[in-house]
């Protein structure tokens, strides 16, 4: 199955189509190309992981898949079709503004932003803090993070947007960071749609083992011992001084 949709302020084109493996098993497979006046993007991914995308900045393909699946790399050239998607993209989009009077842009902002730690923290064991945001468009949105009230660039790094069932957007920024105890991060969104931006505070927080319960169980057994005890003592001098 393959569906074409199209939205002309932004968006041009997104191809999209599921193939089913077999009787039991589907997979999604997408590819977005889409562009703006001042962004691009194209991408492949396969169940929700990108697969492959293009980076316009450092002019190369970047394949980003997780580690839990084989690896599956794209043939030569893949970048340069990349960019020729674009060519043809920003032509379309001057084609479709001419023909529909240049219609405003439909702007719908991000949900709050989601913010969590990749793994259990524990205190000097490097681990990831990722934010996420959807429900957005047009796309991109802006994200950003803090440590301690100042910002922080070295370690992050920002997936390209990805688009949901509903033709909304959502975007994922990761930040490599050591915990200590006292530390506040925090990670902020910021949109067109938004008349400000949207921050989400996050401290270093170690749980530490509960030992109420314990601490009760213990308290109770040992009563409850002491009880046994003392009965048995005094039914024993109650039968002797029968």
């Amino acid at each position: 199955m393959m569906m074409m949709k199209v939205k002309v302020s932004e968006l041009v084109l997104v191809l999209s189509w599921v193939l089913c493996v077999s009787a039991e098993v589907k997979h999604q497979d997408i590819q977005i190309v889409g562009c703006s006046d001042s962004d691009g993007e194209v991408m492949y991914g396969l169940d929700g992981e990108e697969l492959w995308y293009a980076d316009f900045v450092n002019k190369k393909g970047v394949e980003p898949q997780p580690s839990f699946i084989d690896h599956m790399s794209y043939e030569e050239g893949t970048y340069e079709g990349a960019v020729a998607d674009q060519q043809t993209c920003k032509q379309n989009v001057g084609t479709f503004r001419k023909a529909l009077n240049n219609p405003p842009v439909k702007l719908v902002p991000p949900s709050s932003p989601i913010i969590y730690s990749r793994d259990d923290v524990e205190l000097d064991q490097q681990n990831t803090l990722i934010c996420h945001v959807t429900g957005f468009y047009p796309a991109p949105v802006k994200i950003h993070w803090t440590k301690n009230g100042q910002n922080v660039t070295e370690g992050t790094s920002i997936n390209v947007p990805f688009l949901n069932k509903d033709t909304f957007f959502r975007q994922t920024s990761r930040l490599e960071f050591t915990p200590q105890l006292g530390d506040v991060y925090s990670c902020t969104v910021d949109h067109p749609a938004l008349d400000q931006p949207l921050t989400r505070i996050w401290d270093v927080e170690v749980q530490q083992p509960s030992v109420g319960p314990a601490v009760f169980c213990g308290l109770g057994l040992t009563v409850g011992l002491l009880g046994v005890a003392a009965g048995t003592f005094f039914l024993i001098k109650g039968n002797e001084c029968s």
